[in-house]
């Protein structure tokens, strides 16, 4: 299988979606984050979304790409192969229940990799006002599928910061995964995806049982971040963004490790990362960037 970078700058279907708060609720519930900015709809502006939402209001397009890339020839047999890879969200404004939001898409990067070729979608979400939300870059390994070319767009992906030098983590969080929260995050979530809730699927595909979703493991990192270094105000949250790496299974325990935090103007970047039961790296490369 092989694919060609002329799909750069391929547009995606718009797709439309309202924010309803049984969802944002339910999302918060599932990750554990009891913020009653989340919950507690007797507040006088109304409650907020976790930030993380985003990558749940745009599931349904990922879910579905066959029916949103909008290149007849491009090769659609290949997103079978496809892991998700990278995640980058950056923060315009909050994610509000009531919200209508249209959400454009765009083939931004298709980059050679080691392991297949790395393909990054954007996605931005404009709602009923005409303001952006929040822009997402989600990439996807389509592994052992080859790349016919050099790649294209690399060069226009976010550019993460490289923190100064690295010594002892500023503090560390272990939370043990419950066997069932796979499910609960599926169901919560509704981002649907068979190896993380099939035993028979994950045998099938060659792993050694259901894993926890990558995007429930970043939450959590995003929970801690707030709560320390935020006063758990997801408003303050303006950039999130991580590798996954490695596969975290259920009944096992991780470890959220803040590596360092720098200031920078009127934001703070901070950099973390997430380990696995064996100290394995999970997920890598984690970035958040905090207003102060």
């Amino acid at each position: 299988m092989e694919i060609s970078s002329k799909y750069v700058g391929v547009s995606l279907k718009e797709y439309r979606t309202v924010v309803r708060w049984r969802d944002t609720m339910n999302y918060a519930a599932a990750v554990g984050d009891n913020n009653p900015r989340y919950f507690d709809d007797r507040r006088k502006d109304g409650i907020v979304a976790p930030p993380m939402v985003a990558v749940a209001l745009t599931w349904p397009i990922v879910q579905n790409l066959w029916e949103f890339i909008e290149a007849s020839d491009f090769p659609f047999d290949i997103l079978q192969r496809q892991v998700h890879y990278s995640e980058y969200l950056h923060l315009h404004d909050a994610i509000k229940p009531g919200d209508e939001l249209w959400i454009n898409g765009e083939i931004i990067a298709i980059v050679p990799g080691k392991s297949g070729t790395h393909i990054v979608i954007r996605f931005i979400a404009i709602n009923q006002d005409g303001k952006a939300i929040f822009t997402e870059f989600i990439g996807g390994m389509m592994r052992g599928v080859h790349c016919s070319d050099a790649g294209a767009g690399g060069e226009t992906l976010p550019k993460i910061p490289v923190p100064g030098k690295l010594n002892t983590p500023v503090w560390e969080k272990k939370i043990k995964i419950d066997p069932l929260l796979p499910y609960i995050y599926d169901g919560c979530s509704n981002i649907v995806f068979p190896i993380h809730t099939s035993q028979k699927f994950a045998q099938k595909v060659g792993l050694p049982g259901i894993l926890l979703q990558g995007t429930a493991a970043l939450a959590f990192a995003a929970r801690e971040i707030l709560d320390r270094h935020a006063e758990s105000n997801p408003q303050k949250l303006k950039a999130l963004s991580c590798r996954f790496a490695d596969m975290i299974l259920p009944g096992t325990k991780i470890k959220i490790q803040l590596l360092s935090l720098e200031k920078n103007g009127e934001n703070i970047d901070l950099y973390f990362q997430i380990l696995g039961e064996k100290n394995q790296l999970v997920i890598k490369n984690g970035f958040a960037r905090m207003q102060t």
